[in-house]
């Protein structure tokens, strides 16, 4: 029992560091590719700030603990957990490879709901729905018309002013907001990584669901920022230049648009995808300036690796908890 909540926490502190690097160009992608900001600046600075924004609270981490599945004790519970984690890890490594930004949130919760439903845990459906599916089905849209929509109004309220001044201003105003990006980014993901430790805890027995301990905020937290750091040049190149090109007022539309939508699920305690934001947003800040600039047959990709997390993720966390619970 103890070797495998060993295990647990450390697959936990694994998925958080594949999910920095993985979700790195969320934050940065934009500001390189426009030249607001430096790589080792823009990495050290999201690294930093995904740290911080972990810290932040736990409203999303209790979502995932308490609200959506009940493990069960022992080592059913223990595997459920760590089928999820691995199953979680594997598809992030291959969408990295792959370069295609897909969503650690979603590889992970659908991880447990499968694992969860061959290992007979209660899952509550409606609190599914409503907290997980709903806000991961609107997020990407209310980025990609919040970006399309800011590149309007600020391209409209720029007009017939001094270029040089208005490139300098933006690219400062990118750069605010790519800060926001990043500190969003932690309140979001690295509560995650809290709620499924949290869950490890419970199977072991003697914890409860609600009670986030202040060594799992700093592990998650810490083990996220140095993902962060490293960073993922693949999915950095993907967001940042081949969905769309951007010049410094779009980053600023996309990484604003994103940050907003963030916060505001993360104070309302639903896990959406940071990756899922921000990719919309991007499409959508392009396609102000004219639909043709988005290369929709990469955007359709990535939207079939969207629909596709869920099912493979669920399914394969289901067989290994067929296999080894």
């Amino acid at each position: 029992m103890t070797a495998l909540l060993v295990l647990a926490v450390a697959a936990g502190a694994v998925f958080a560091w594949t999910n920095g690097v993985h979700d790195a160009a969320n934050a940065v992608a934009t500001s390189l590719s426009t030249g607001a900001l430096t790589p080792r600046i823009a990495l050290g600075m999201a690294a930093l700030l995904n740290w911080l924004g972990a810290l932040l609270g736990v409203g999303v981490a209790l979502t995932i603990s308490d609200q959506l599945i009940e493990v069960p004790a022992g080592r059913p519970g223990l595997v459920l957990v760590l089928a999820a984690l691995l199953v979680a890890i594997a598809w992030n490594c291959v969408t990295w490879w792959l370069g295609l930004p897909s969503s650690s949130s979603q590889a992970l919760i659908a991880g447990l709901v499968g694992a969860g439903l061959v290992a007979g845990a209660r899952i509550d459906a409606a609190a599914v729905g409503q907290d997980v599916v709903v806000p991961t089905l609107v997020s990407p849209v209310l980025g990609l018309l919040a970006a399309w929509l800011l590149v309007l109004v600020v391209g409209y309220g720029l007009r017939g002013l001094s270029r040089r001044g208005t490139l300098r201003r933006l690219r400062i105003a990118q750069s605010v907001s790519a800060a926001a990006v990043a500190l969003g980014h932690g309140l979001q993901d690295g509560q995650k990584t809290m709620g499924v430790i949290v869950l490890a805890l419970v199977a072991a027995g003697g914890h409860d669901a609600t009670d986030v301990p202040v060594w799992v905020r700093l592990l998650a937290a810490t083990a996220l920022a140095a993902g962060t750091a490293a960073g993922g040049w693949r999915l950095i190149r993907t967001i940042g230049r081949r969905v769309a090109p951007l010049d410094t007022l779009r980053g600023f539309a996309a990484q604003t648009s994103s940050a907003v939508v963030l916060y505001v699920a993360g104070a309302m305690g639903a896990p959406i995808s940071s990756t899922q934001t921000g990719t919309a947003a991007v499409a959508g800040a392009g396609a102000a300036v004219g639909v043709r600039v988005v290369r929709w047959g990469l955007f359709r990709r990535i939207l079939l690796t969207w629909v596709l997390t869920p099912v493979v993720c669920g399914a394969a966390a289901a067989l290994v908890q067929l296999v080894a619970g």
